[in-house]
């Protein structure tokens, strides 16, 4: 896209599952990085099929003319007998990211959700919420993790996300007014926003001040309906198809845009889909958002 404001890059979730790890599985960091090339994207994620090596992996992303602009982290600062090693954890992170010029930390906390907190079992079906004192030390980490991402003149940016502990509009809500806002910023997620009940553009609107980070992801509302009627956990969501890049689904991305636009946002927005490559391949998806942001190219660039 000609003139664009901000930087748009490309998640390697669209070709390789996170969470759910036979999307993909059999796709070689090779064909991701290639195909993010061919789409004349430079900016991508950490993903779990790249090379762990930082040597090998800053040869191959160089030789591609792609930056790696951050990677996920997960954190469990509620409960505080993890607080020590997480923030050990996290030093470690901001070190290796820092190797790589990134500047951002996609960081999300794992306590009482279903599918990464590893105090509970695989059978629990509830998101378990926080408590006064959960919400407390949960603030208290980040801005002790914000202090070492400030160290590696990094941000850190915290992902709202689906079957977490911080997904509802009042949940990001709340941990922005108890988190420093100069050592914690917001990771927006349009996606995320949708399916956590959020108005993406509202949250946007609230927020924009705290975001340094952005992730353009599509919601299918008739399948998330069903997938809600039927009870499914966040992970099942994303294996009925949930989730799409922007452009497939419902949420409008024009005044989303147009709002990034008229606000001068220049930082990284990475495209987002997190289906089922063998279903929906990534690059040809890829391809299609794209385009659709294309469309919208008259409202990214300044009025005068």
């Amino acid at each position: 896209m000609s003139n664009r404001l901000f930087k748009l890059g490309i998640h390697p979730i669209n070709w390789v599952g996170e969470d759910v790890r036979e999307h993909g599985d059999d796709t070689t960091f090779e064909t991701i990085v290639d195909d993010i090339a061919a789409l004349g994207l430079k900016g991508t994620e950490m993903g779990r099929k790249f090379p762990k090596d930082p040597a090998v992996l800053k040869r191959e992303l160089e030789s591609r003319g792609i930056q790696l602009v951050s990677q996920w982290k997960s954190v469990l600062f509620s409960d505080p007998a993890y607080r020590k090693q997480e923030l050990e954890d996290y030093r470690r992170h901001a070190e290796f990211l820092a190797g790589f010029g990134s500047k951002i930390i996609s960081t999300a906390e794992v306590g009482g959700s279903l599918h990464f907190d590893p105090r509970r079992t695989p059978n629990e079906r509830v998101v378990l919420r926080l408590d006064d004192a959960g919400w407390e030390s949960l603030a208290e980490g980040l801005n002790q993790a914000g202090e070492i991402a400030t160290s590696y003149g990094m941000k850190l940016t915290y992902h709202h996300h689906g079957g977490t502990v911080v997904e509802q509009p009042a949940e990001i809500d709340r941990l922005m007014a108890m988190t420093d806002p100069s050592l914690v910023f917001l990771l927006y997620d349009t996606g995320h926003a949708y399916y956590g009940g959020s108005d993406p553009l509202e949250l946007l609107r609230k927020h924009y001040d705290r975001i340094a980070y952005i992730h353009l992801k599509d919601i299918r509302h008739e399948i998330l309906e069903q997938a809600r009627l039927d009870g499914c956990d966040f992970v099942s969501c994303i294996r009925r198809g949930v989730f799409t890049v922007p452009g497939d689904g419902c949420i409008d991305f024009a005044p989303i845009i147009g709002e990034l636009v008229e606000r001068g946002y220049n930082g990284w927005a990475m495209l987002e889909g997190e289906q089922d490559p063998a279903l929906h391949p990534a690059k040809v998806y890829a391809e299609r958002a794209i385009e659709y942001l294309d469309r919208l190219e008259g409202l990214l660039k300044p009025q005068v």
